[in-house]
């Protein structure tokens, strides 16, 4: 059990270096680009596209981080209200519900990346299912992640994170 558990961690910090390199260069062509705009009048013909390749990326990679971490969106003041044993069945409800949205973002991501395989992007010339195949790499770490939650194993890696304002 500790070997499944080494390398599942290895591939979850595999996949968040993944989101902070897709970030960081999400930031830097940004930059790039407004520093060129502004002081020589100039953007690369890839920069934009680039851009939104980057931050597709980012966006579904911190969806699952963010099913990781517990910081999804949730109502506790309303659940307080009801009694702990049923609180824990919405618990497994809301596992095996998120486990169903990462089941439909590994179907549909990858029918979608195999069908936009044969377009290419405009400026890159990359194949267009580049930008999609995001979709089922989260799909797959959502699945993960909310098996995880539903035997009741702690998947948060930042513990002392404050909460709130």
């Amino acid at each position: 059990m500790k070997h499944v558990k080494k390398v599942g961690i290895f591939i979850d910090s595999i996949f968040e270096k993944l989101a902070l390199t897709s970030l960081i260069a999400l930031v830097l062509v940004v930059t790039t680009q407004v520093m060129t705009r502004k002081l020589f009048n100039f953007v690369f013909f890839w920069s934009e596209e680039v851009t939104l390749l980057l931050l597709g990326w980012f966006a579904f990679m911190a969806i699952a981080i963010g099913f990781r971490e517990h910081i999804h969106l949730g109502i506790d003041s309303f659940t307080n209200l009801f009694p702990k044993i049923f609180n824990k069945v919405l618990d497994k409800i809301i596992s095996i519900s998120i486990f169903t949205f990462g089941l439909y973002l590994v179907v549909q991501g990858w029918d979608f990346t195999v069908l936009m395989m044969e377009s290419t992007l405009p400026a890159t010339k990359l194949p267009s299912g580049i930008t999609y195949v995001a979709m089922p790499i989260t799909g797959i770490m959502i699945c993960g992640y909310s098996l995880l939650h539903l035997f009741n194993q702690d998947t948060t890696r930042y513990k002392d994170l404050e909460e709130g304002m």
